[in-house]
């Protein structure tokens, strides 16, 4: 347990001397999640990782931001004693990965976002009152499962609007700057089809806002986009995201 501010995260460390790999969460999700793709990249690399705020065996807090959960990225590598690392990030976490290698360069050795961090503006007054209606209507099933670490221990009202802080932090004109300025290899894995709480299409043309980032930006790549949605990608396409880590640690040791 990693004391930070009023809480204290979880967190899991395989050491060894091989290319730290930072797992960054999905937003409700726990460090579990990516035993998958562990396994498959092996021990010749370093795991770290660990359960955000009111998820998993980490603590409660007053805090749940966006840019509190960026800045506990730096408290779990100081702690660990991490100099440089991949960062992997999973929906909620691949915008945190995006946002840290951005502002990181010398300390990320590639950036691997899963079924996150695309530039669209999905959010409007009409998706915010779906988003509280939604998870007011969840509420009890949360409470419900609170106790088997299948959600977070957030209310419902405070997990609405952490979606909501996402959506204004997924917009073109917040994300693009932030993609535009990573100078270090990254890879995107991308899903397909529809997920939990999307209608229609929107899910792909989300996806397909990543082409104009790729144009603009050289450093960003898709790796992959896979059979698997939004939910299952961890489950069923983990050896993609395994060999976007490998290929992002390769294009490093090229640059260096």
């Amino acid at each position: 347990m990693l004391p930070v501010d009023d809480t204290a995260l979880a967190v899991t460390d395989t050491g060894g001397t091989g290319i730290p790999v930072l797992y960054l969460n999905g937003h409700t999700a726990t460090q579990g999640y990516w035993r998958r793709v562990i396994a498959e990249l092996g021990t010749g690399w370093r795991h770290i990782t660990y359960d955000m705020r009111a998820r998993g065996k980490s603590g409660r807090s007053a805090d749940y931001s966006f840019e509190t959960n960026v800045r506990d990225i730096d408290a779990v590598l100081a702690a660990r004693g991490v100099d440089r690392a991949v960062v992997v990030g999973w929906s909620y976490g691949a915008f945190a990965a995006a946002y840290w290698a951005s502002r990181n360069p010398d300390r990320t050795v590639g950036a691997v976002m899963v079924e996150g961090a695309q530039p669209y503006d999905w959010l409007d007054d009409a998706m915010e009152v779906r988003l509280r209606k939604l998870f007011r209507r969840l509420s009890p099933l949360l409470l419900l499962l609170r106790p088997t670490g299948l959600t977070s221990r957030m209310s419902a009202a405070q997990i609405a609007e952490s979606n909501i802080e996402i959506g204004r932090i997924a917009s073109v004109r917040a994300l693009a700057p932030v993609l535009d300025d990573i100078t270090v290899p990254a890879r995107y894995v991308v899903a397909s089809g529809r997920s939990f709480g999307s209608k229609d299409d929107e899910q792909e043309r989300i996806r397909a806002s990543l082409a104009k980032v790729c144009e603009r930006n050289p450093n960003i790549k898709i790796h992959a986009k896979v059979p698997s949605n939004h939910g299952s990608i961890l489950k069923k396409d983990f050896r993609a995201i395994a060999e976007a880590v490998r290929e992002v640690a390769a294009v490093d040791r090229g640059r260096r």
